[in-house]
């Protein structure tokens, strides 16, 4: 498989708004992965612009939406999305990275990417786990801290995420709140591990967290305002044991699409036994 070599071997995509608190970190890690940052600003109200204005490498460009749009917010999601995708494109990368402001990935991507075998695929899935507030560990995120590894324990449902794709003119963002791109063609990889914040940076920003989707996606809103005051966790959000980063992904489970907590209870629950079965007939071979 033969590519085009460019200026720019990866670039990172990612959406913004009123990420104040973890902007200087994320541009930080970007910057460490990635050749390249473009960047959309949904109409931040708080200093996320003027820090990102004010950062000294690697952003190439900053789409700025002037105005907070309330409505279709779940349409919104996937215009803005190709939009990064357009005015990165100008760049001609050979690969992208699309990223949220508060995930993480644990390895080297851009060593992979730099790699011979990276020129046998076309696109990669990563897996994501939720980091959560618990009652030993419920300080709050500082601004100037490092988000990798803030948080001590993990709920073991991950989702396979199509973070990472190729440059090519076919691919593009469609449909209603689509995070991964479509007409990413085989072959396509799982590789790598990514921890991620949304629900964990502060007490204060899981409420906020809820109501955002209890005001501006109806179809999860049910769901979010049953978790409202419910920011510390003993459980995931699924029912299952939190675990450290180092256990999480050994026992992680692969979380099917619309699919109810107590389901995905009965499955995980499934595996640890077999998982206990296995290590015990090991012990007595």
């Amino acid at each position: 498989m033969t590519h085009l070599r460019t200026k720019y071997k990866v670039l990172s995509l990612i959406k913004v708004r009123n990420e104040e608190l973890i902007i200087k970190d994320t541009l930080d890690y970007l910057s460490h992965i990635s050749d390249g940052i473009v960047i959309l600003d949904d109409a931040s109200t708080d200093k996320t612009l003027s820090i990102i204005k004010n950062y000294p490498d690697k952003i190439l460009s900053v789409l700025e939406i002037k105005k907070w749009s309330t409505g279709q917010r779940d349409r919104l999601e996937t215009v803005h999305r190709q939009m990064l995708l357009a005015e990165g494109q100008k760049f001609q990368p050979e690969w992208f990275i699309y990223h949220d402001a508060d995930e993480r990935i644990e390895e080297d991507v851009k060593s992979f990417l730099l790699s011979r075998e990276a020129d046998k695929i076309n696109g990669i899935k990563v897996n994501l786990y939720d980091a959560y507030i618990t009652p030993e560990d419920k300080k709050p995120f500082r601004q100037g801290g490092r988000l990798f590894g803030f948080r001590k324990y993990f709920g073991p449902e991950k989702r396979q995420i199509l973070m990472i794709f190729r440059n090519l003119a076919k691919v593009k963002f469609i449909g209603i709140d689509s995070r991964e791109p479509a007409y990413v063609p085989e072959p396509i990889i799982c590789k790598f591990n990514c921890q991620h914040y949304g629900k964990s940076l502060s007490i204060k920003h899981w409420e906020e967290t809820c109501d955002y989707y209890i005001n501006y996606f109806p179809q999860y809103a049910a769901k979010w305002n049953k978790r409202k005051g419910k920011a510390i966790h003993t459980v995931s959000d699924f029912g299952n044991p939190l675990y450290n980063w180092h256990k999480v992904k050994a026992l992680g489970y692969v979380m099917p699409q619309n699919v109810t907590a107590n389901f995905v209870s009965r499955v995980f629950g499934f595996i640890k036994n077999k998982i206990a079965r296995l290590t015990i007939r090991d012990r007595h071979l």
